[in-house]
C-alpha cells in the first residue's frame, strides 16, 4: 500500500523536472526492502548521535552507501527540538551508566551547558552510540523481517485467488 502511494507520487510531473534538474540517480528514490531497509539504519542512526545537521550528514553518507535518501532524511527529524532533551538525556545517563560516573544534574540552561560539556560531553556520546547502534540494528532487521513476511503473505493469498 505505502509502496503503490510513493510510486504514485513519483509520477509528479514537477518531481520528474527536480530530479532531472539537479541530476539525482534514480537508486536513491527507488522504494524496495534493501533501500528502505538501509535508510531506516542510516537515518536512525545519525539521528540518534547528537550533532549538528544530522541531514547533510545523511546527504553525505549517500556517497558511501546506496540507500532510500528522502526517507534517511525524514527519520533524523526524531530528534527534534521537542524530543532532543528527552532522548540526549538519557543517552547520558545511560553513558554515565555505563562508564560507571556519577552523574550531573542537568539544568536546561545556556550557562550550564557551556560550563559543564566536558563533563558531561563523553557519557553522552557513549549513551548516543549505544542507543543508536542497538535501535537503528534492531530496526533493520526488524523492517527486513516484516517486508519479507508481507510479501510472503501477499503472494500466498495471491496465489489462493487464482483459479
Amino acid at each position: 500500500m505505502i509502496k503503490k502511494r510513493i510510486k504514485k507520487l513519483t509520477k509528479n510531473h514537477k518531481l520528474k523536472e527536480f530530479i532531472y534538474k539537479y541530476k539525482i540517480p534514480h537508486e536513491y528514490l527507488s522504494v524496495n526492502r534493501t533501500m528502505v531497509t538501509k535508510s531506516f539504519l542510516i537515518g536512525l542512526f545519525i539521528a540518534l548521535i547528537p550533532m549538528p545537521m544530522q541531514m547533510l550528514f545523511v546527504v553525505v553518507m549517500m556517497k558511501f552507501f546506496k540507500f532510500n535518501l528522502p526517507l534517511a532524511v525524514a527519520l533524523c527529524w526524531i530528534t527534534n527540538p521537542f524530543t532532543m532533551p528527552f532522548i540526549y538525556y538519557i543517552e547520558y545517563i545511560t553513558g554515565s551508566f555505563i562508564l560507571n560516573t556519577d552523574t550531573l544534574v542537568v539544568e536546561m540552561t545556556a550557562d550550564w551547558f557551556s560550563n559543564n560539556f566536558s563533563n558531561i560531553f563523553t557519557p553522552l556520546y557513549v549513551g548516543a552510540f549505544f542507543y543508536a547502534t542497538i535501535i537503528s540494528t534492531v530496526v533493520y532487521f526488524l523492517i527486513n523481517y516484516l517486508w519479507i513476511y508481507f510479501v510472503n503473505k501477499n503472494k500466498k493469498l495471491h496465489y489462493k485467488e487464482r483459479p
